[in-house]
């Protein structure tokens, strides 16, 4: 394991996990949210986006956490791991809202206040439209290490595992 993506849907808990895996594999982890997004809630280029992705993946050892669907199949080519955080719709929305107002490393801003409608929303069909995405483009790659908890206590439960 040295090269390492971990997807699912936000507020699964990505970032959390990403944490926890560079602290018992000496990884360096990144985060897909710092590559795209500016402090003041504006993005970055698609082409700035992805020359600070090619950057990342030029290092021999890596964790990326993130979904990002434009660039997501190339991470899984460049892996040799996966990690898929496929929990149910409730305990994405609760992750998202017992963040707010914390500081985080894999984010530029702290989340305050009411959650964006549309960001509710594609958590609500993360489900319908982009997890039958997610996993055709796994299908396709057979011989990755390829890692689906559906619960948070499977993800923790590995973590241990791995100490």
């Amino acid at each position: 394991m040295e090269k390492v993506i971990i997807i699912g849907c936000p507020g699964s808990g990505k970032s959390t996990f990403g944490r926890k895996l560079k602290h018992i594999t000496g990884l360096p982890l990144y985060h897909l949210d710092m590559m795209f997004w500016n402090e003041d809630k504006t993005t970055v280029s698609k082409e700035i986006f992805v020359e600070r992705l090619h950057e990342v993946m030029s290092n021999p050892k890596w964790i990326i956490d993130g979904n990002y669907g434009s660039s997501m199949e190339m991470r899984i080519r460049e892996s040799d791991t996966v990690f898929f955080l496929d929990y149910p719709t409730n305990v994405c929305i609760e992750g998202i809202e017992s963040r707010k107002g914390q500081p985080r490393s894999d984010m530029p801003w702290i989340e305050n206040g009411n959650t964006d409608k549309d960001f509710i929303d594609f958590i609500n069909k993360y489900n319908s439209e982009s997890r039958p995405k997610v996993i055709s483009i796994l299908e396709k790659y057979p011989s990755k290490n390829i890692v689906v908890f559906r619960s948070r206590v499977e993800s923790e439960e590995y973590l241990l595992a791995l100490k």
